[in-house]
């Protein structure tokens, strides 16, 4: 099948290139002339496991294509997928000027039936803005007799966890497809029921529903897992004043089959471009039809408390002036296997951390350039702060001569240090760890000063003050 995708983003790119693997013969469109650039040359503006490979050898295999041409684009596919940002406005909604720039472009220059994918996550009711729209520059193109060429806009709402998109798209759980009664619209249901078909492994993955339905299905469930996600974080911090330890706790819970375990994770908090822009305009889709989220809304402000929770364990231990602090973080991004630093918690704690006075040093696997732009970003207003940010080449060294590790991001590298040598190249023994990476008696044990998120409850056998 002919495909086109518009935005070459982590949406966008992550589709085009995963459908190019089952066999489609997919161009991908971007107005960014530096980033289509970047790919026609096999290189990847985003990090994602795998994605690189996937892309090169599509690219040679003549399925996968990048351009900056509109209208080839739109001559290109039977299926046009939008996959551009909607980033959160000033007031909460969600921005979709690119959605509508590309739904214009594309009834600007189509001459035969689409089906129009909306992949990009918009608001319930965007569906029917969008047919609105392409049906009015068409009928300005065939004013007269002869009849405007047909189309569909399907609602195909995306759910990949960055840092495994690539087995989430091509294992789903679930397809969602979102259709209108007309016959266009079922034309496209066939179309997309096609196109998805080996995806299905002898079972059915797709799921039709009625347009509205599926865009608000996006986002109900991310509130739901950005949900769990505060509720074990509050838990993990009652746990903490109770002398509970929350992991056992968690295992408990996560057993039984009506909760499971996915996303009972305490640490500091959820971000990324999904959650926090989802539940914000859930919360303005609410107050829009006069019916406050107030759970939502509670979701909202534990999450932003959460991503202040290391400095407040940190100045317990050694008070809130830190001027005199060398300080060590490990993991920037906002989760493992990304380089993805939108609405980071480390960027909520870089800054706190400075402006008590701290120098930083500061290490991620992959995120040290991203993370660099982005608090370049945060702290124009105090550019001088950025001068207290030291880069690090590796783990041990942003450790090196630092009063205390603070532990952000959970990856790989960072579960098996060498403690021997981790304790000797700190300045004094102290760990602050957001991700719970290690059994606290172990800890202490060697002797770290370790705290938690909801494990501390052995702090009653003391720890070292540095």
């Amino acid at each position: 099948m002919n495909l086109t995708l518009f935005g070459t983003g982590y949406v966008g790119l992550v589709t085009g290139v995963c459908l190019a693997e089952l066999g489609n013969d997919v161009l991908c469109i971007d107005t960014d002339a530096d980033k289509i650039a970047t790919l026609q040359r096999g290189e990847v503006p985003i990090y994602e496991p795998g994605l690189q490979e996937l892309i090169v050898g599509n690219v040679r295999a003549g399925r996968l294509a990048f351009s900056t041409d509109m209208a080839r684009g739109v001559a290109h596919g039977d299926v046009q997928f939008i996959a551009v940002g909607t980033p959160s406005a000033d007031d909460g909604s969600a921005d979709l000027s690119h959605v509508f720039e590309v739904a214009g472009a594309i009834a600007t220059h189509m001459t035969s039936f689409k089906v129009i994918v909306n992949k990009s996550t918009v608001p319930v009711g965007a569906g029917e803005v969008v047919h609105k729209a392409v049906a009015t520059v068409l009928a300005q193109r065939w004013p007269g007799a002869r009849p405007a060429p047909g189309f569909a806009v399907v609602s195909n709402p995306e759910f990949l966890k960055e840092g495994s998109a690539i087995n989430d798209f091509m294992r789903p759980d679930r397809i969602i497809v979102g259709l209108g009664d007309a016959p266009e619209e079922q034309r496209a249901g066939d179309l997309m029921r096609a196109l998805y078909r080996p995806f299905g492994h002898g079972h059915d993955r797709v799921i039709c529903m009625d347009r509205r339905s599926a865009e608000f299905t996006k986002y109900a469930a991310n509130a739901m897992l950005a949900t769990r996600i505060s509720f074990m974080n509050e838990m993990a911090n009652l746990a903490d004043r109770l002398g509970v330890d929350i992991e056992p706790v968690r295992v408990g819970i996560g057993a039984d089959p009506r909760i499971g375990d996915s996303f009972l994770y305490p640490g500091v908090g959820y971000g990324g471009s999904c959650f926090p822009k989802d539940v914000t305009a859930l919360q303005r889709m609410g107050n829009d039809v006069g019916l406050p989220l107030q759970l939502l809304a509670a979701v909202a402000h534990v999450n932003d408390g959460q991503k202040r929770l290391l400095v407040d364990k940190l100045v317990q231990r050694l008070g809130s002036d830190l001027s005199s602090r060398r300080l060590a973080l490990w993991g920037l991004a906002f989760k493992p296997n990304t380089d993805d630093m939108r609405e980071a918690p480390s960027r909520v704690l870089v800054r706190e951390l400075l402006e008590r006075g701290a120098v930083l040093q500061v290490f991620d696997p992959v995120a040290m350039q991203e993370a660099r732009r982005c608090l370049e970003d945060d702290l124009r207003d105090r550019p001088r702060l950025l001068e207290r940010i030291c880069y690090a080449q590796g783990p041990m060294e942003a450790a090196r001569d630092a009063d205390a590790l603070l532990i952000v991001t959970e990856w790989q590298v960072f579960r098996s240090p060498n403690f021997d040598a981790l304790r000797a190249a700190l300045r004094h023994p102290l760990i602050v760890d957001g991700r719970n990476l290690y059994e606290p008696r172990s800890m202490r044990a060697l002797g770290f000063d370790y705290l938690t998120v909801g494990r501390n409850a052995l702090e009653a056998l003391g720890s070292t003050t540095p």
